[in-house]
């Protein structure tokens, strides 16, 4: 099997060394002629809570050549456009393209490859690109999952053996409810992530503080009403049901900041990867995160003031009219959470 990871940022710098370890025939293909250049030189290295360096082929997507049996898909969801047009001519008949990309971008990869070569998941761990050709986990190994489908929801052959393939780096679970897991990790996202990029900061100084665990806890809130009132049956997250996070916001905040920190004590070290990008002077993905969540709880008629609050400072950040510190947290506004009940 011919594999192309296609976008080799944090996660897919990770992802490409540790299929190729695992013996796999694979090409990494990055726009960043200065990355792909390092990690051809030096090959791929992983540091933090996985210390591996790997040698690799790399290319830019200039140097994609023939058919791929499998691309694994992590460009930023701005780059589609140009991106998906240079992927299609080596993608054949029988090819798919699993795209692990933030926020819901199935339909829309589907609509420049075509439906029937598309698959979509989710990535449960972090990391962080430090510098050209090296990559920072600041997630366990044992806690690399990734939870994969297809889009009408079938266990089918071909879903099975990227499982085999992504087993290599990690381990991969099968679907049945893509969207529905889709959305957990967009709760994910627009609420940890989302107040990350806006505070400057990691996971572990987000939970340390009351106040910015309860931003993040009524973004949650809003990202589960908004889901249920588009009809999505969302997944339970590290166990626990969205029903249940949302019994326990209407009897003790305190206990639901309790059980947010255990849930996500492994992505204390994790600094969002908007923040990372704006770190360098990059755009973000706010509009395929925060602003997605803005847009389709305006749709469904949820009340979402503090995503809403935290999309508009992030939009700020980008255009250079806000800077990202932990001050901000002081102009975020949290309603009292009757409004959402």
């Amino acid at each position: 099997m011919r594999i192309a990871v296609v976008g080799t940022g944090s996660l897919g710098t990770v992802v490409g060394a540790m299929l190729t370890r695992g013996g796999l025939d694979v090409s990494m293909v990055d726009a960043n002629q200065e990355h792909v250049a390092a990690m051809r030189q030096k090959g791929s290295k992983v540091v933090g809570r996985l210390d591996i360096t790997q040698q690799v082929r790399a290319v830019t997507p200039e140097g994609m050549e023939g058919i791929y049996d499998l691309v694994i898909y992590l460009v930023k969801a701005f780059c589609d456009e140009q991106a998906l047009p240079q992927v299609l001519p080596h993608l054949g008949e029988d090819s798919v393209l699993l795209t692990l990309q933030n926020g819901i971008p199935e339909e829309k990869v589907a609509s420049f490859i075509g439906r029937e070569r598309t698959l979509g998941g989710t990535v449960m761990w972090a990391a962080e690109l430090l510098e050209p050709g090296v990559s920072r986990m600041t997630t366990d190994p044992d806690q690399m999952d990734y939870d994969i489908g297809e889009l009408d929801g079938r266990v089918s052959e071909r879903i099975r053996r990227v499982k085999s393939v992504l087993d290599h780096a990690g381990t991969a679970h099968i679907t049945e409810n893509l969207q529905g897991l889709r959305w957990t990790k967009l709760l994910l996202n627009v609420g940890g992530s989302g107040i990350s990029t806006v505070l400057g900061v990691a996971g572990g100084e987000i939970f340390d503080h009351d106040k910015a665990t309860d931003a993040v806890i009524h973004i949650m809130i809003e990202t589960i009403l908004t889901a249920r009132a588009l009809g999505v049956n969302m997944e339970p997250i590290r166990g626990v049901d969205m029903g249940v996070i949302l019994d326990i916001a209407r009897q003790d905040m305190g206990n639901l900041r309790d059980l947010l920190r255990n849930t996500a004590s492994d992505f204390r070290d994790a600094k969002a990867s908007m923040l990372q990008d704006l770190e360098k002077g990059l755009p973000c993905e706010v509009e395929s995160i925060n602003g997605y969540l803005a847009e389709m709880a305006s749709k469904a008629g949820v009340p979402a003031p503090v995503n809403d609050q935290v999309t508009q400072m992030i939009r700020e950040i980008q255009d250079g009219k806000r800077a990202y510190r932990f001050s901000n947290l002081d102009l975020l506004e949290l309603p009292p959470l009757s409004i959402y009940f």
